[in-house]
């Protein structure tokens, strides 16, 4: 039996990024990937032998988790628009968004114009990690 609550959104460390599930009733998680989609699997099959972080839900948003993670309709991975922080958004908030892709793309994006206009590979670096941190800051 899963240590975790039905309801909890729970992440693990999958490289440079955060891979995040909702654990279901009967201790399975629903997640994203990219060969299979949204799917249900087993809490050890989530973990691939690493650390868990449960974020707990409180009342309304657990339900709403749980309804959508349970009785939703499974939809294929993409990785612009339907990565494992969408359906986990989508499922807490009615909306899909992924934090993480928003912080990586500004964080590029501000690395390039840096790069763009000095032509110098530390500016790039520096700007990149402008750009992630004022997205960060920005939520």
């Amino acid at each position: 039996m899963s240590r975790y609550l039905p309801g909890d959104v729970v992440s693990r460390r999958k490289g440079v990024v955060m891979h995040k599930g909702v654990v279901l009733r009967d201790g399975s998680i629903l997640h994203n990937t990219p060969f299979r989609g949204e799917h249900v699997c087993s809490e050890e099959e989530f973990r691939a032998g690493k650390r868990l972080r449960a974020t707990r839900l409180e009342g309304y948003e657990r339900r709403r988790v749980l309804h959508h993670a349970e009785n939703g309709d499974r939809r294929r991975y993409n990785l612009l628009t339907n990565n494992c922080e969408h359906t986990v958004t989508r499922a807490a908030t009615g909306s899909a968004h992924s934090p993480q892709l928003t912080s990586w793309v500004a964080g590029v994006g501000l690395g390039a114009v840096a790069f763009a206009l000095t032509r110098h590979p530390a500016i790039t670096v520096a700007g990149y990690a402008l750009g992630y941190r004022l997205v960060k800051k920005l939520r």
